[in-house]
């Protein structure tokens, strides 16, 4: 009996080294192409010119109006009649003689539209070399806390700026290639892309923007603004609505610069974190932040 308890207890162990030598040494799956933002649409119903209104006569209304006026000069003495055809015929005369003498550059200065002015939104979309997303979670390895920080320039996305109504602006969905994270440590890269983040089978992070919360009323170039972005972000195959805080700069009409992060509970995802014995805890929130710039591309049409 006690020999089939040890062969048991064999048996799990060599289980338990095996599962940790598959998460710790198997290749995990490669990017498989350089990520790309999804384009962003600015929002259609959004109106940035006022229409006058325009009082319609119905077809049929007009017609009883006509027949009125008609039915009211019927009635008419003809002598009051043409005293005022006579009357119309010497204000068309005045109108006539007032047109020929309007001067010429007066006329084309009323002819004359009125200069354009820019009031769509302007996308930018994030420039990969010169932005990273980032988590950081803190640990305790071996006696000592440490904070463990991965990181990528694989984040896409666009963001559609209304300078005019900065309240209407818009940001697109924001990807992150979790693949390309790496940490300091080849062990720890291999574990969370092949254990944690199953990266073969879910290949990006993603959050899809619901609502923008905080933005100013109106906006100038070179001044900094907080707000928040309330979404769903998606990790591996659950998802979760959490707010990122926001700072931006629009540093020139060309580019804006800024960070967004928040807290979540990788519980929260149901992710698992593997034992290994030199970890001795490790903490239950992980921080995710994004350092961007992002460049114009083009106005909305």
């Amino acid at each position: 009996m006690f020999k089939k308890i040890i062969i048991a207890v064999a048996v799990l162990v060599i289980i338990a080294v095996g599962a940790v030598g598959y998460f710790v040494f198997k290749p995990p799956a490669e990017a498989s192409a350089p990520i790309e933002a999804i384009p962003l649409q600015a929002d259609e119903s959004i109106e940035t010119n006022s229409e006058a209104e325009v009082e319609v006569i119905e077809p049929e209304t007009q017609e009883a109006a006509d027949a009125e006026v008609v039915d009211e000069s019927q009635v008419q003495p003809e002598a009051q009649v043409e005293d005022e055809v006579d009357i119309q015929e010497e204000a068309a005369a005045e109108t006539e003689m007032v047109e020929e003498n309007v001067v010429p550059e007066e006329a084309a200065a009323e002819a004359e539209p009125a200069e354009d002015v820019v009031t769509e939104p302007v996308i930018y979309e994030i420039v990969q070399s010169e932005s990273e997303a980032r988590f950081l979670i803190d640990e305790v390895l071996r006696g000592d806390p440490i904070t463990v920080v991965g990181t990528t320039d694989q984040v896409a996305g666009q963001i559609a700026v209304d300078f005019n109504d900065p309240q209407a602006s818009q940001l697109g969905v924001i990807q992150v290639n979790a693949r390309t994270l790496a940490t300091d440590n080849n062990f720890r890269n291999r574990a969370i892309k092949n254990a944690i983040l199953v990266t073969d089978n879910y290949e990006y992070v993603t959050f899809t923007p619901t609502e923008i919360t905080g933005l100013p009323e109106s906006a100038a170039i070179g001044e900094t603004y907080n707000f928040q972005v309330i979404g769903d972000l998606t990790v591996t195959d659950a998802t979760r609505e959490v707010t990122f805080d926001v700072t931006a700069t629009a540093t020139d009409d060309m580019q804006l610069t800024g960070t967004a992060s928040t807290s979540v509970l990788y519980t929260d995802f149901g992710l698992f974190i593997p034992d290994a014995p030199a970890v001795d805890t490790v903490d239950d929130v992980v921080r995710l932040e994004i350092d961007f710039v992002a460049e114009a591309v083009s106005a909305t049409s």
